[in-house]
């Protein structure tokens, strides 16, 4: 994503820059650009605030019946999965002990996991995702489903 990101908002500033100084340029090539300037700001640098506002709107929990993803910035999203019937559990962990849970997902999990398009985490299933200490919630995750079945 980031080769992308730069180039398309290289090209974007070389052309609102060139329409601004050329001599001779209609407005209306400057007036073009802007939209394209935009999203390639959001693609640069734009989409890691974005993703730092939604993971501090973010909350998880997990209860002795159930998971609880709340998210969602301007409207509240609760997603609830039952422990008796959660997908397999993976687990990435960085070397820090910040790392991720998915619950399962979709056939394209694995493409759009970070990805900055809008939309996409309908293909990546639910998760826990960049929480510390995350062998623990893992644990804590697997005790909780075995006395579901007790």
């Amino acid at each position: 994503m980031t080769p992308f990101a730069l180039m398309w908002g290289g090209f974007a500033i070389f052309w609102e820059w060139h329409a601004l100084t050329a001599p001779n340029a209609p407005p209306f090539f400057a007036l073009w650009g802007i939209p394209f300037l935009l999203i390639g700001f959001h693609l640069i640098f734009g989409r890691f605030l974005l993703e730092i506002w939604q993971r501090s709107k973010t909350y998880y929990g997990v209860t002795n019946e159930r998971v609880l993803i709340v998210s969602g910035l301007f409207k509240r999203n609760v997603k609830s999965l039952s422990l008796r019937n959660l997908p397999e559990l993976s687990v990435s962990e960085g070397s820090n002990g910040v790392g991720t849970i998915s619950f399962g997902g979709g056939p394209f999990s694995s493409m759009f996991t970070g990805s900055a398009w809008p939309g996409t985490d309908a293909y990546t299933g639910p998760r826990f995702d960049q929480i510390a200490n995350v062998r623990s919630v893992y644990e804590t995750l697997r005790v909780a489903q075995r006395e579901v079945w007790i």
